[in-house]
Order: C-alpha cells, then sequence, then structure tokens
C-alpha cells in the first residue's frame, strides 16, 4: 500500500502539523505501507532568507519528501503560517499524483490555502482529512466559500482534538473522529539527573506568549536556573528582550533546532513551560515533554486542558 500525505505548509520550518505528518509518515513506513510526503519547502539561500527571516532546516530534505513549492508567511489565528501559495504547485501535484500510483491520500488542513485544497479537488480516490485548528482564522472565512465544497469529497474526517472539532464543525459539518496527536517515546530517558534547565519550545507567535515567560523570568535567573528557548528566531526573542528592557543573561537562545535536538533538551531538562494564550488544539510540546519524563507548566487554556489533566499534571 502507498500512502500520499499533504501538508499544506514548509517543511523547511516545522511546526506542529509538519511534525505530526512527518511522525505520522515515519509511523507508517514502520508497519510496511509505502509513504511520500508531499509538501513546500524553501531551500537554504538568499532568496529563502528575503522570504522568510526565520532560520529554517539545513539541508535537502530527506527522499520521501516530494516539495511542490516555496511558501510565504501568511498571518493567521494569532501565528505567522508557511503556506505554499504559488499556482504552479498545482500542476505539480497532478504529475505527483500521475507518477506515484497512491492507493489513498491523507490531507491535512484541508481548508488551508492552497496545497490541501487541490489535492481534495485533483485526488480522484479514497481521502482521509485531518483537522488541525483551533479558535477563528483568518482566512478561513475565505476559505469556505471558495472551496469549501470539495469537502464533500472526504471520506473520512479526523479532528486531533475536541478544540479541533469544535472549529471545524460550522464550516465542515459532519462526523469526525476526534484522535489525538500521538507521541514518539524516546528509548533511555532517565527522570532523574536532570540539568537546572527550563524549556519553551515554539515559535515566536503572539499566540504562543514567550512574553508572559520571559517577564517572568528575572523571578528565577538567580536562583541558577537557565532558560533554553528553542525554535524561536534568534533576533525576534533579542529584541523582545530588549522592548522588555531585560538582559540576555541565563537565556540560551537556540533558535530552530531538529527533532533529535528537541528530545534531548526535554530529556535533560526539569521543565517545560507551555504559555501559550489561547487558539490551541493540541499541546504537541507537552506530550513531547511527558515522553521525555519531563514535568510541564502550562496555561490554563481548552487546547491544553485535555493534555494536562490531573494524571499527566
Amino acid at each position: 500500500m502507498k500512502v500520499g500525505i499533504v501538508v499544506p505548509y514548509s517543511w523547511s520550518f516545522g511546526g506542529g502539523v509538519v511534525d505530526h505528518a512527518d511522525a505520522q509518515a515515519r509511523a507508517l513506513e514502520t508497519v510496511g505501507i509505502e509513504t511520500r510526503l508531499l509538501i513546500g519547502n524553501d531551500p537554504p539561500g538568499s532568496f529563502s532568507r528575503v522570504l522568510h527571516p526565520r532560520q529554517g532546516r539545513p539541508g535537502p530534505p530527506p527522499p520521501g519528501v516530494i516539495p511542490l513549492g516555496r511558501s510565504v508567511i501568511v498571518p493567521g489565528n494569532g501565528a505567522l503560517s508557511n503556506l505554499v501559495l504559488s499556482p504552479r504547485a498545482v500542476p505539480r501535484m497532478r504529475r505527483v499524483f500521475a507518477r506515484e500510483g497512491f492507493d489513498l491520500i491523507h490531507v491535512h488542513e484541508p481548508l488551508a490555502p492552497m496545497l490541501s485544497p487541490a489535492a481534495l479537488a485533483l485526488w480522484d480516490g479514497p481521502m482521509v482529512a485531518t483537522f488541525h485548528a483551533a479558535g477563528n482564522s483568518s482566512w478561513r472565512r475565505f476559505a469556505e466559500p471558495l472551496w469549501g465544497f470539495l469537502l464533500r469529497r472526504i471520506d473520512l474526517r479526523v479532528a486531533v482534538s475536541e478544540q479541533a472539532r469544535l472549529a471545524a464543525s460550522p464550516y465542515a459539518p459532519g462526523h469526525y473522529e476526534v484522535i489525538p496527536n500521538g507521541v514518539e517515546i524516546p528509548d533511555g530517558i532517565d527522570p532523574g539527573a536532570r540539568a537546572d534547565r527550563i524549556v519553551f519550545a515554539g515559535r515566536h507567535d503572539p499566540r504562543k506568549g514567550l512574553p508572559v515567560l520571559l517577564r517572568a523570568w528575572p523571578r528565577l535567573r538567580g536562583k541558577g536556573i537557565r532558560l533554553r528557548v528553542l525554535g524561536a528566531e534568534p533576533l525576534a526573542v533579542r529584541l523582545l528582550l530588549a522592548r522588555l528592557r531585560m538582559s540576555e543573561e541565563g537565556i540560551d537562545i537556540l533558535g530552530f533546532v531538529g527533532d533529535e535536538t528537541v528530545t534531548e533538551e526535554l530529556a535533560a531538562a526539569k521543565l517545560l513551560v507551555a504559555p501559550s494564550l489561547g487558539n490551541e488544539s493540541f499541546g504537541m510540546t507537552i506530550t513531547r515533554a511527558f515522553a521525555c519524563a519531563a514535568p510541564v507548566v502550562a496555561s490554563d487554556i481548552p487546547g491544553y486542558r485535555e493534555v494536562v489533566t490531573e494524571e499527566t499534571g
């Protein structure tokens, strides 16, 4: 069996949906199902630096990833998403479908322009779609009247949480299977002997709440604890520190890091802090921390309440 996984974002910059799809592909491969990840890609270079001030993954994507075009930054839902909007991506996708001979495709965020609706329109076969977003998205109200009719072609609808189902249902009514994001449990995790570190893992998007954490940091800085900031663009973090009139003392700004480094950081930390302000459908970083035996302090918001419970928190 061969499955095509369609993601409307850029592989180069990661993110919750990209990481979810990447882990999904690895899980399917382990049970003998061949996969291809159809996604945007922004190769390192001067042109990508013009379009994206953030640092992305170094080097080319792995063999199982099929790039369909560059992405651009699109604000929405309290975040800055890297969406592929080039019309040339559509004929590329058509050629990939003809060449690869998929038995099924799995479309992530089917209303997000433009790879996902293109897949809904071009594919003539079994189709699964997963809805990730929570809260109100600025582009969803435009997407639904333009290509919302394509949602009828989906054979199975999945929502990653109850919050994601509630957000999708007004635009795409129907039955949903609520299946939370899975998480890989690393080998050899030792819950003891942790370094005096607190970890923040996420982009510097408004909804991620990094300023909340930084404003609280001076209360902890003198206790010998270091704050490790993963994922956020270093220049943006330093500008935020300047705006808050805070020094960088005790803060390690790592920028974009690979999947293995995230696991290493969580496995060594005493605490993960997730200070998001809202519009989170599921706390993937939180479940990764739990898998690494790291305690979590998280905002009391609907998406996180499904993950941080009395049993886990």
